[in-house]
């Protein structure tokens, strides 16, 4: 006879190693879960911080309350710069800072270096950077040229500057004639000393290079030459163009005009037709991101032509604008600042640094540069020169000054070494 099990029989026949293995297994399992589940909480707290960390916030051991705060990049050329933060020394650049919201007076130094200074507005969860070069105190001073430089000219592209060499007591016949320079810097070894293009008396000539640097129109009682800027050709193999010259300078002038409208398609439509209308000259940055002009008239700038960047420049700005005075604008930041009140007359020069970044302002008896919103102007080189005539390396390295150096000499090209 069969008797039906019942559930006591059934669980007592579980042996307990079998009963502690499920316990074992369920134990284990919620210990699992927790794991896991304290895992996701790590994570998601220590990403939580990480993020508030990442747009400036910063923990207060005093309070336990995170504060927002700002980041102050600092980048200068040369490095191992010292920098002092409301004339405290924080450390050298370059270098990311920390700070609360506010305004912060910034001083860098180097020694050997003019100082460099600037009031900052550092705001919260915002990148602020500044990134500048420094300039010797004593810059090196040695001559270029040693048979005189005669109205010299510089290419559009600032990359070449010629200059005549006119028949004097004391100069060889060999020197005499038209010369170019590259005032781009190569590695050593190699020459970027002038050379001579064409001969001849050029005491009556002018000249002018054509847009792309590579030819040079000269004009003398003789007629006019097209010269090729890398090679000499003598005067008596020179050929006169002279009933080509409308034609060919029509033509230079057309690309220059193409190139300029396609450096204006880039800015806001309001700004294009102040620079057509308002201004007398106007010169683009060599990045193109910055434009220095002089107004022709009072206006006023509309605020927001382009929408607001994070990080922006703080610096005083002017948006209405005022007859003969001369002002950067910031294609990318739109911003407007005023450099020059009293704008620019023809015995002076405004040109800029190839690192976009300076101006170089050749007054009458000094040059100073400053940056590109017109702070931290500093006076280079004082002493005598042939105003304007001052010029620009490629890699902003030096400056070229004409100068007889004070004597009744015929003046010659001296490098100035701005680092």
């Amino acid at each position: 006879m069969r008797f039906p099990l019942r559930e006591d029989d059934i669980s007592g026949s579980i042996p307990p190693r079998i009963k502690i293995r499920g316990i074992l297994e369920t134990v284990m399992t919620k210990i699992r879960v927790f794991l896991l589940t304290l895992g996701f909480l790590i994570v998601g707290f220590l990403g939580y911080f990480l993020i508030l960390y990442a747009r400036g916030y910063h923990l207060n051991l005093k309070t336990w309350k995170f504060q927002p705060k700002g980041i102050l990049v600092i980048k200068t050329e040369p490095t191992g710069a010292q920098i002092f933060i409301n004339a405290d020394l924080k450390g050298a650049s370059d270098s990311n800072f920390s700070l609360s919201p506010g305004v912060y007076d910034v001083d860098i130094k180097k020694e050997g270096f003019l100082p460099w200074s600037k009031r900052l507005t550092i705001t919260k969860e915002i990148v602020t950077e500044a990134s500048l070069s420094l300039f010797k105190s004593t810059p090196a001073f040695s001559p270029i040229t040693f048979s005189g430089a005669n109205f010299p000219v510089s290419s559009a592209d600032l990359s070449k500057i010629a200059f005549s060499v006119l028949p004097a007591a004391g100069v060889e016949k060999d020197k005499i004639g038209l010369w170019v320079m590259d005032t781009s810097s190569l590695p050593l070894g190699f020459s970027r000393d002038p050379k001579r293009i064409t001969d001849g008396d050029l005491t009556v000539a002018t000249y002018q290079f054509s847009p792309s640097a590579r030819e040079i129109l000269l004009e003398t009682g003789g007629g006019a030459f097209l010269l090729d800027t890398g090679n000499f050709i003598p005067q008596n193999q020179r050929v006169n163009i002279a009933s080509q010259k409308i034609t060919l300078l029509a033509s230079w002038e057309k690309e220059r005009t193409n190139k300029l409208e396609a450096q204006i398609k880039n800015l806001p439509k309001e700004f294009q037709e102040f620079l057509r209308r308002k201004t007398y000259s106007f010169s683009f940055s060599p990045d193109e991101t910055k434009v220095f002009y002089t107004a022709s008239a009072s206006g006023n700038l509309s605020e927001k032509l382009i929408p607001p960047l994070p990080g922006s420049s703080t610096q005083k700005e002017e948006r209405a604008t005022t007859i003969d005075r001369t002002y950067v604008y910031d294609i990318k930041e739109d911003r407007n600042f005023l450099i020059e009140e009293n704008g620019i007359s023809p015995d002076r020069k405004l040109f800029w640094l190839l690192n976009s970044k300076n101006l170089v302002l050749a007054d009458s008896d000094k040059i100073i540069i400053m940056d590109y919103d017109g702070t931290n102007r500093q006076t280079i080189y004082s002493g005598s020169y042939l105003a304007p005539h001052v010029f620009p390396f490629i890699n902003s390295s030096k400056l070229l000054i004409l100068t007889s150096l004070g004597s009744a000499s015929t003046p010659n090209l001296y490098s100035l070494n701005l680092k």
